[in-house]
């Protein structure tokens, strides 16, 4: 009765359009509040011990590089670096949609930043070149998914910290999955481009072609910058995002040298206001979180679980739609602080590997930014294109049947998410 009471008052606020982190700490509140073995002064103990870790602060630190990253441009260099790769491809501007998104991810860490970034970029120049508005807005939401998934991604962070597990094997583990994406929709835009006859941009000769290309070498160094840190065991993730920074600075005032001391103030405060919505969902999440453990909410669902099925195949399907639904109202930190250590010891003691069960979480959690009533991606890919939410859902759809090919093609083959971690990190496994 105490955790249906829980999660009712959490749905009831929600669908009131409470913002989320809201809607879990004052459901939370309000169950520490009539229930007395539950005393007061652990509920602001329990958002401190959520905040309290050094993996978390990786989050802050990499929506800084993501802010000085944009700030300083570097959009333009990855769209001509693509342009100069696919320029020659059918339906071009989409696949430079897709693979810059790719790229993009490996910087900034946020599905977010990626729609707003690129979108404002290319959607324009898409519809200026004949593709259809609703084409355009599905390309640019879907493909941002990518963010959440290609490391270094704050969801990886937060979910690694939520059930103490190796951010860099997760990080790893993402790589596989990402390319799977952003190859079905490259498939996707290049059979679109085919039936529409969206038209190709001009081809370069091979030496003008590498001309380009490295003037975004400096930028394209940083996923490398992170991973090769990693797999190489010279810096853990959070000291992997402090480093991403400082090399974020340098490019930013010493090489390109395209921003200011007040435009770097302006980025501190908004890289202030990202994190701490971010850091407040972590942290009441992490009370809801304590609830369920102290209530046995693991114990009892995990009996459950296997009292129906003790195949870890089916363990994950079950996940996978539970995250889907999870996902269309929910942003994916509070979901993933939330439910990650419900679920993780079930996952474990069914014989799963633990980087392969938050792969899937994460990719399953990535549909949600182009699902309504969530859908946030989605919301600003409209926004950006001027068309209605209703429309872009529609033309998205194509989309998010390919992503759930992918996430079953995750679940059946444990592989394409292990092998990397296996074969470059076997030490963080």
């Amino acid at each position: 009765m105490i955790i249906l009471f829980l999660l009712v008052s959490l749905f009831i606020l929600i669908l009131f359009s409470v913002p989320v982190s809201f809607s879990i700490g004052l459901s939370s509140f309000l169950l520490f509040v009539s229930e007395k073995s539950l005393p007061l002064w652990v509920l602001t103990q329990r958002i401190f011990a959520g905040l309290d870790s050094f993996v978390i602060l990786a989050v802050p630190l990499f929506i800084l590089t993501g802010e000085l990253m944009n700030e300083c441009k570097i959009t333009d260099k990855l769209i001509d670096a693509c342009y100069a790769l696919v320029g020659h491809v059918r339906g071009s501007l989409a696949q430079v949609n897709v693979l810059v998104s790719m790229i993009f991810a490996g910087i900034s860490g946020s599905s977010q930043a990626d729609t707003a970034g690129i979108g404002s970029v290319l959607i324009p120049a898409m519809i200026k070149k004949g593709y259809s508005r609703d084409f355009t807005v599905a390309v640019t939401c879907a493909s941002s998914t990518m963010g959440v998934v290609i490391p270094p991604s704050i969801t990886a962070v937060v979910y690694a910290a939520s059930v103490n597990i190796s951010v860099g094997t997760l990080f790893l583990g993402g790589i596989i999955p990402g390319i799977l994406i952003a190859a079905s929709q490259m498939a996707i835009c290049y059979y679109y481009a085919v039936k529409y006859d969206y038209p190709r941009e001009e081809s370069y000769p091979i030496k003008e072609r590498i001309a380009i290309i490295s003037k975004a070498a400096l930028p394209l160094l940083t996923p490398l910058i992170i991973i090769g840190g990693i797999i190489g065991g010279v810096f853990t993730a959070t000291e992997a995002a402090a480093i991403a920074v400082v090399y974020s600075l340098l490019l930013a005032f010493i090489v390109y040298r395209n921003i200011t001391l007040k435009q770097l103030w302006q980025i501190l405060i908004r890289t202030g206001k990202m994190s701490s919505v971010a850091l407040f969902c972590v942290g009441t999440s992490t009370i809801f979180s304590y609830i369920m453990a102290y209530y046995n909410v693991t114990d009892m669902l995990g009996s459950f679980i296997t009292s129906i099925s003790t195949s870890p195949v089916l363990f994950l399907m079950f996940i996978v739609g539970f995250f889907i639904v999870i996902g269309t109202f929910m942003d994916a930190t509070p979901a993933i602080i939330v439910f990650a250590p419900i679920i993780a010891p079930i996952g474990e003691s069914l014989g799963l590997n633990p980087i392969q069960l938050g792969v899937i979480v994460i990719v399953t959690l990535a549909l949600g930014l182009i699902t309504p009533p969530y859908g946030l991606c989605l919301m600003l890919a409209a926004q950006i294109g001027e068309i209605s939410i209703e429309k872009a859902f529609k033309a998205t759809f194509v989309f998010i049947i390919a992503l759930l090919l992918v996430i079953m093609l995750l679940v059946l083959f444990p592989k394409l998410i292990l092998f990397i971690p296996t074969k470059f990190a076997p030490n963080l496994m």
